[in-house]
């Protein structure tokens, strides 16, 4: 073989390399923004979940605050009528 020709298949080859690494490297390149915007997806479902959450908790806490002042409201007719009733029991002493 000449040298020439193995000089040239040296060229080749390096440049074969330098394009299998190109190749490679901007595989990786994209897989790292896919993987980016997947976690970004989910951060945004995250937050979206935790949002509704924190707003049926605020509800739950409205609806046993009202309920609270519905069962107080009770109670206190309950007492009212007790002591209007002639016909309630009195209290044992």
């Amino acid at each position: 073989m000449s040298t020439t020709l193995i000089v040239v298949i040296v060229i080749v080859a390096v440049i074969v390399i330098a394009l299998i690494a190109l190749a490679a490297s901007r595989g990786r390149t994209r897989k790292l923004e896919q993987n980016r915007g997947e976690a970004r997806e989910h951060r945004e479902q995250a937050d979206t979940t935790a949002r509704k959450a924190e707003q049926a908790r605020l509800q739950a806490d409205e609806h046993a605050e009202r309920a609270r002042k519905q069962q107080a409201e009770a109670e206190q007719l309950r007492q009212r009528a007790e002591e209007i009733d002639p016909d309630s029991e009195a209290p044992a002493e």
